[in-house]
């Protein structure tokens, strides 16, 4: 038998199957730092309108975890779109360096109690070492930035940014220093800012006291009653007995229905509402004497149950009446509602008992309980209680309750005096920091939408932002105080720029080093030096004005404002909210256009990750397994909008579906064997008419795929690339056109064409995979025939593709149809198959019983029907002449016959033709092959 191989246009690629990502994508990192990739996309986006993308700082803390390769890999993904999309889109990573996990780093390491300037310099260096072990983990995931350039919060010009952007607040009359209660860690020794702030289950001692009432008739009065014969006592419940010591009032629900129960030997006030689950629980029966709304109660006063004091009933609207009596304890040093009641009521600061230092400890005067850490004093204060006859009810309850992120250790409010940005003070001009971060709010745009209503929410009822932490590691707050009045300083705002200067020279430590004569002279002696640094909230929420105009100028053509922010959804109460009011409150309005939000990984049951639980994904051994591009994929083929689960099996389905479109451009590139663009590319109107279908195809796709990329779905890009690689090229036209490819003439039109359409979506292909795939797009660019730049992120978008003209005949419907015919035929051949009828498909002769309109679609192939189906034989009949052996499908209108030919098999197209021998000098091949070896060649219309 003669060996037609050598007469086939088989595929031949450089472009292996088998991927290898683990060791072939850092050889490509290295080829992308060998032709400086980065500057080189700087360089040919001169010029373009730009896109700017500001990085959220991740914390320079620790190793990387796949919640960071999900935001790092969505970015980069937004900034390689944005990229071929025409933008210049520069991408500056950047760090958030101060701040107290650095520091208690350096104090478990190095000890507590070194001087504040050494904490400082070993601090910055724990947080330069962190930074270059992230650095090379980003670098390894694919994203492509200024990494030899980053932003750091504790660059010194980025520190004196900060003091510099502290001082625009100042002077428009934004911060202010106030006594309030803030959430308070007894092991930080300092305030913490919401996001420091994490639930965990604590047992606490619910305890019900009663105050004796005072005012006798004054409560008898307000219950319409002439007289009480016996003692009458408000009850409360609380959690946090060490509180009672600093209770000074009590709060009643103004609207609420409140009741005098005679229990016997007194009385009892409580809500209406709880009257009887309460005495059930204490033990008592009573009967209900009076009523009288909670309004009428204001200002009467009750005995302390511990000290010689008066505790007054004020009116608060926060009471709840779903538990407890109905009554709250009022300690205005530590709780926010009480602190604000008191306060309205007219209580001032100096009013205020503060008997709990910074470390938890009572103070030594505090009678009774002075000396004790508040934790422990709450057995001491129960049982004190019970002496004096104030306790009804005590009993351990577990619940959630507040705890420091870092030192896993119950907080309490307290208050302290603070430094403070006002929500609601008025500013020296324009519009309250509230109302202008509302307006700013509804002029951003975000994604998913959802994000708008829970920002609002949180801007429309936060109180007012702590500023001030009392550490060693931060940008400091460079305010000189009057020692007589505790004013600041009335050159506070040129100060300030002294001290940024000196900072922009020395960091941080210049502030911390300077004596206050250094810029006061005569003046020092009356000034104190304030040393309280800034939240780190402040530092990576005024990046915008210390990175955007400072160290980053990125020369934004509508000013320093960032087309988009992107980071978790616990960004809202952290970056998206620090930046929303320091920018509204620098420039009038947010730092972004857009924001971002993505949710947290889960396992695939939806778990949250834990070492505990074992279902932990760490991005290195994924990325040592798999490789980057199987990670990239991941998080592509996730909507971010919610939570997003991975593990060990969903990572292999995204290898799976990585292999489908590796393999799907490996056939295209094998094909192109022997291709050049600039010789042998076909009109598009002289393509083979499935040819011309598929690149009509590909560019309504491309379409697609682009509004997606514009709209940040990358779900959508996932699905697009993967069901047409599926679909429409491995499931129909790759498996048609094999047949044209291998068998017709080398330089011949049929094969031209389709080579033509496989060039054309490949180098579509290679640009829509290239923010998602960023090595292998770049290997696929390696090995696209024709002149290319050295990185296809030097490239935009595809315009080479074409599209059918309007009212075309053969157009993407006819097409269409035709793929659920095949998709009929293939499954009736496999049928066959298996009940041993045919070998394989070509083995078959195929019938198609169809309905009038039907039929004349499948005519319009004539002879080349055949070779969509892959069967050696294809005719149309009418469905009314089916005869009862054929095969009913799930196409309308369509019966199928599949009858195994008795022609002879072609030795080179494998075809059952009945010419096979017509040729004596090659009796072993059919005349169409003949055709096509020594005749003028096979001439393709339609397929």
């Amino acid at each position: 038998m003669t060996d037609y191989k050598a007469t086939l246009n088989l595929p031949a690629t450089a472009f292996p199957m088998k991927a290898g990502l683990p060791t072939r994508e850092p050889k490509m990192l290295e080829h992308w730092d060998s032709i400086n990739l980065y500057q080189k996309m700087r360089k040919v986006g001169e010029g373009r309108p730009r896109f700017i993308l500001h990085d959220g700082p991740p914390y320079a803390n620790g190793s990387i975890h796949i919640g960071h390769a999900v935001n790092k890999i969505i970015k980069d993904m937004i900034v390689r779109s944005k990229t071929l999309s025409g933008f210049d889109a520069p991408y500056i990573p950047g760090w958030d360096c101060h701040g107290l996990p650095i520091e208690h780093k350096v104090e478990v390491t190095h000890g507590k109690n070194l001087p504040a300037d050494k904490t400082r310099e070993l601090c910055r260096e724990y947080a330069a070492e962190q930074i270059e072990g992230q650095k090379q983990d980003f670098i390894r995931l694919g994203v492509l930035g200024d990494w030899d350039n980053p932003y750091l919060t504790m660059d010194y010009a980025n520190e004196a940014g900060e003091v510099r952007a502290l001082a625009k607040m100042v002077e428009g009359g934004f911060v202010f220093k106030g006594l309030k209660p803030v959430n308070w860690c007894f092991d930080c020794r300092s305030a913490l800012a919401e996001a420091e702030i994490e639930y965990q289950d604590k047992q606490s001692d619910a305890i019900d006291v009663s105050f004796i009432c005072e005012d006798q008739d004054l409560l008898a009065n307000a219950f319409g009653l002439s007289q009480l014969d016996k003692s009458a006592q408000v009850v409360i419940w609380t959690t946090t007995p060490w509180t009672i010591p600093a209770n000074q009032a009590l709060n009643i629900h103004p609207e609420a229905e409140y009741a005098l129960v005679d229990v016997g030997d007194k009385y009892l006030l409580l809500a209406d509402a709880l009257v009887e689950h309460n005495l059930e629980r204490y033990g008592l029966t009573g009967t209900v004497v009076a009523r009288a709304k909670g309004e009428a109660l204001e200002n009467i006063r009750f005995k302390h149950p511990l000290y010689e004091r008066f505790s007054p009933a004020y009116l608060a609207d926060y009471v709840e009446l779903d538990a407890g009596t109905g009554i709250v304890h009022s300690a205005p040093a530590y709780g926010e509602d009480d602190f604000y009641t008191c306060k309205k009521y007219g209580m001032t600061n100096d009013d205020i008992l503060n008997p709990v230092q910074s470390n938890g400890v009572y103070v030594d005067d505090l009678p009774f309980f002075g000396g004790q850490f508040i934790w422990k004093a709450n057995a001491s204060i129960i049982e004190k209680l019970q002496e004096n006859g104030a306790l009804l009810k005590h009993q351990p309850i577990q619940h959630s309750y507040m705890h420091c992120w870092r030192h896993k250790t119950p907080l309490i409010y307290r208050a302290t005096a603070q430094w403070f940005v006002g929500m609601d003070k008025q500013p020296n001009a324009g519009e309250t920091l509230r109302e202008r971060a509302l307006e700013g709010i509804e002029q951003t745009v975000f994604t998913p939408a959802w994000g708008k209503a829970r920002l609002h929410n949180m801007i429309a009822g936060r109180p007012d932002w702590c500023i001030s932490r009392q550490r060693n590691w931060g940008v400091p707050i460079p305010f000189f105080l009057h020692k007589a009045t505790g004013e600041l300083h009335p050159r506070t705002v040129e100060l300030m720029e002294a001290v940024a200067e000196r900072i922009e020279q020395q960091g941080i430590e210049a502030w911390f080093k300077l004596e206050a004569e250094e810029l006061l002279g005569a003046e020092a002696a009356d000034y104190d030096k304030v040393t309280d640094t800034l939240d780190v909230w402040f530092d990576s929420g005024t990046t915008h004005w210390h990175v955007l105009r400072g160290s980053h100028p990125l020369g934004h053509a509508e000013g320093p404002r960032a087309d988009l922010y992107l980071e978790g959804s616990d960004q809202h109460r952290g970056w998206f909210h620090s930046s929303l009011l320091t920018g509204c409150a620098i420039d009038g309005h947010p730092p972004y256009r857009g924001l971002l939000t993505h949710g947290f990984t889960v396992d695939e049951k939806g778990h949250k990750m834990s070492k505990s639980l074992g279902n932990v994904i760490i991005p290195q051994q994924v990325i040592d397994r798999l490789g980057a591009d199987i990670l990239r994929l991941w998080v592509s083929s996730a909507d971010y909008s919610g939570e997003m689960a991975v593990s060990d099996t969903i990572l292999q389905r995204s290898a799976d579906a990585y292999r489908r479109i590796r393999n799907t451009a490996r056939f295209l590139l094998s094909n192109l064997n022997g291709f050049d663009p600039a010789t042998d590319l076909v009109p598009f109107e002289q393509m083979v008419d499935l040819d011309r279908w598929v690149v009509d195809a590909a560019a309504r796709l491309q379409d697609e795929i682009i509004e997606a990329y514009e709209e940040y779905r990358f779900h959508n890009v996932y699905q697009k690339v993967h069901n047409f690689c599926v679909q429409e090229l491995g499931g129909f036209y790759l498996d048609i056109i094999k047949d044209r490819q291998y068998t017709t003439g080398a330089d011949s039109l049929p094969r031209r064409s389709c080579q033509t359409a496989m060039y054309l979506i490949a180098e579509a292909l290679v640009r829509w995979i290239a923010p998602v795939l960023a090595f292998t797009a770049e290997e696929i660019w390696q090995n696209l025939p024709g002149e290319h730049n050295e990185s296809v992120m030097l490239s935009t978008w595809f315009e080479g593709l074409a599209r059918l003209p309007e009212g075309a005949e053969l157009d993407q419907g006819y097409w269409q149809q035709l793929m659920q015919v095949k998709t009929a035929v293939n499954k009736e051949l496999e049928n066959q198959r298996n009940a041993k009828v045919i070998g394989g498909n070509l083995q078959a002769e195929v019938t198609l019983y169809a309905a009038p309109e039907l039929a004349e679609q499948l005519t319009k192939l004539s002879d080349e029907l055949r070779f969509v189906l892959i069967t050696s034989t294809a005719s149309v009949a009418s469905l009314a002449e089916a005869p009862t052996e054929a095969v009913e499908t799930e196409v309308e209108g369509l019966k199928l016959l599949v009858k195994k030919s008795e022609q002879p098999k072609c030795g080179r197209c494998w075809h059952h033709r009945a010419d096979v021998g017509v040729n004596a000098a090659h009796p072993e091949i059919c005349g169409r092959c003949m055709d096509n070896l020594e005749g003028e060649g096979e001439v393709r219309h339609y397929a």
